[in-house]
């Protein structure tokens, strides 16, 4: 639990870092998916330092996901935003209203429910079919997000989102369905195939989504896709279990933790800034986005 913990803090903090860079990058022509907006992204020093956090926390997802159920594991993951809040207002200066702060005690209350009521991760390998499925799966992220990026502006980043968040939860399974790094399973298994695909196509369709629609929609989006499919995997197939007796604690700890999460989901949102000689928000307060609540 301590490494997914520690991942949900790179996480946090990437999020914001690519957020901001995605922004920044020259925007392409069409409206739909823009593979080459990656590339004008990993331009910006933020992108990259972004990326270089989201290297390590994916080092200590797996060591979580190795240790305990993907639900404790996920729902850790979806704290990010509650990371990336208070590190906004200690650092950045973010004004967090009282609802807000309340959030974050929700966040850390249903994780704290989940760590008491979390068993061992199962000791399921998954079926051939389900490896296939979700190299299956891994490819339909990324005819989703072709379609999604022709929405409009609305539904898009709700659409990509829900994509990234599909893409990474393939991740977060296909971890766990490796069970051999022996060269010759290793390489004939399609589940190192899902794991490569769904986290190149979740970045591409996240990266999109940040550009090209509301940033705190589709942070919401992407902590629905990766959190409640891959728990739903990890406790019908993998057979994840709970301490005896605490199922509803795990459940309601699980319920908590996302619902926390997505009322912080407006801290995907970089900050804004003020045209160059405007008279703009001082240094101490943020300003506030035309998708996020008063």
């Amino acid at each position: 639990m301590i490494c997914a913990l520690a991942s949900a803090v790179c996480y946090g903090t990437a999020s914001v870092l690519q957020a901001a860079a995605a922004r920044a990058a020259e925007p392409g022509t069409g409206s739909g998916v823009d593979a080459a907006l990656l590339l004008r992204a990993l331009r910006q020093w933020r992108y990259l330092a972004g990326l270089a956090l989201d290297g390590l926390g994916f080092v200590l997802q797996i060591l979580a996901l190795r240790s305990i159920p993907i639900y404790a594991v996920g729902a850790a993951l979806a704290a990010s935003l509650a990371v990336t809040a208070v590190v906004a207002s200690r650092i950045l200066r973010v004004r967090l209203s009282g609802a807000e702060w309340g959030a974050v005690g929700v966040v850390c209350a249903g994780l704290a429910m989940l760590g008491l009521a979390s068993g061992t991760e199962g000791s399921g390998t998954g079926s051939p079919a389900l490896r296939w499925s979700m190299l299956g799966i891994a490819l339909a992220v990324l005819v989703v997000g072709a379609l999604g990026g022709r929405l409009p502006e609305g539904p898009r980043a709700l659409v990509l989102g829900l994509g990234a968040g599909a893409g990474f939860g393939v991740v977060e399974v296909s971890v766990r369905l490796i069970d051999s790094l022996a060269v010759p399973e290793v390489f004939g298994n399609p589940a190192l195939y899902a794991l490569l695909l769904g986290g190149g196509a979740a970045f591409l369709l996240l990266t999109s989504a940040f550009q090209r629609g509301s940033v705190t929609v589709a942070t919401a989006g992407l902590v629905i896709g990766e959190t409640i499919g891959p728990a739903l995997v990890g406790v019908i197939w993998l057979g994840d279990r709970t301490r005896e007796g605490l199922e509803w604690l795990a459940v309601t700890g699980f319920a908590v933790a996302v619902a926390g999460a997505l009322a912080l989901a407006r801290f995907g949102e970089p900050p804004a800034e003020p045209p160059a000689g405007a008279s703009g928000p001082g240094r101490g307060t943020r300003a506030k986005a035309p998708d996020s609540p008063a």
